[in-house]
C-alpha cells in the first residue's frame, strides 16, 4: 500500500490535494493543472510533481500524452488505502461512507472476536486491558478516548492471529476514528466501557459466542450514539489546516 511522506511539504501537499479529490472538488475525468497547484499551495514544481505521483499510485490520477493528468473514475481508486479511508472520513463524511464502514465493522469484528476468544495469548489480553484502562483514564478527553478505543479494537483484531484479518485494521480504524470524532466531540454518548469490559471478559474466558454477542452489543451502541448525535446536529466539522510557507 503506497503512503505519502509523513512530514514536510511533500506529505502536506499529498494531504491537501488528496482531500480535495476525495471531496469532489475535481470530478472524475477532469484535467488537473500542476501549475495552478503550485500557485495555490505556494510550493515548488518538484513538490507538486511528487504529490501527484503518490496520488497516482493510490489510483486517484492518471497521466496520458496529449491529455495531461486527469482524475480517474472512483471505481479505480484504491479505497482500502489508509489515506483514502482517512480523507473520506475527514471534514463532513457522507452518510453512505459511514454506512459502508458500519457494515464492514459488522462483518469483520464479530469474526475477529470469535477467533480472538479461541486464540488469544497473555500478551493479547494485556494489550486489551491496557487499552481499556486508558479508556477509563481518558475521562472527558475526547482525543485520548479515541486513541484508547482504537488501541482496544486493534488489540482485539491482533488477538485473532490472522495476518489478513489484522490488515483490516485500516478499515476498522477509519470507521472508529470518524465515529468517535463525531460522537466524543459532541460529548453526548453512552458509556462504552462496560460493554468493552464484557468483550474483554469473554475473550479472556475463551468464550467465542459471548465475545460475538459483546461485539454486536458494542456495535449497536456505537450506531445508536452516532445516530443520536447526527439527529441533534451538535458535532463539530473539522477543517483542513493550510500548508506552511515552503521556506519555513
Amino acid at each position: 500500500m503506497v503512503t505519502h511522506p509523513g512530514r514536510g511539504l511533500h506529505g502536506q501537499a499529498v494531504e491537501e490535494l488528496g482531500r480535495r479529490i476525495i471531496r469532489g472538488d475535481y470530478p472524475p475525468g477532469s484535467v488537473v493543472d500542476p501549475v495552478k497547484f503550485e500557485t495555490e499551495l505556494g510550493v515548488s514544481k518538484t513538490v507538486v510533481r511528487e504529490a501527484l505521483r503518490v496520488l497516482a499510485a493510490k489510483g486517484l490520477l492518471e497521466s496520458k500524452q496529449k491529455r495531461g493528468t486527469t482524475i480517474r473514475p472512483r471505481a479505480d481508486w484504491n479505497l482500502l488505502d489508509s489515506d483514502l479511508l482517512r480523507w473520506q472520513g475527514s471534514s463532513a463524511p457522507s452518510d453512505g461512507f459511514l454506512e459502508d464502514l458500519a457494515e464492514v465493522r459488522a462483518i469483520v469484528e464479530p469474526a475477529g472476536a470469535r477467533l480472538a476468544a479461541a486464540r488469544r495469548t497473555g500478551a493479547d489480553l494485556d494489550a486489551m486491558r491496557q487499552a481499556l484502562e486508558a479508556m477509563a483514564a481518558a475521562g472527558t478527553d475526547a482525543d485520548a478516548m479515541v486513541e484508547a478505543d482504537l488501541a482496544f479494537h486493534r488489540a482485539l483484531l491482533d488477538a485473532a492471529h490472522n495476518e489478513l484479518l489484522s490488515r483490516m485494521e485500516v478499515v476498522i480504524e477509519a470507521g472508529l476514528r470518524v465515529r468517535d470524532r463525531i460522537v466524543h466531540g459532541a460529548r453526548h454518548f453512552s458509556d462504552s466501557i462496560p460493554v468493552h469490559r464484557e468483550l474483554l471478559a469473554a475473550v479472556e474466558a475463551g468464550d467465542p459466542d459471548a465475545a460475538v454477542t459483546a461485539v454486536e452489543s458494542l456495535l449497536a451502541q456505537a450506531s445508536h450514539d452516532l445516530a443520536a448525535v447526527q439527529a441533534q446536529g451538535d458535532h463539530d466539522d473539522p477543517t483542513a489546516r493550510p500548508l506552511p510557507e515552503e521556506n519555513s
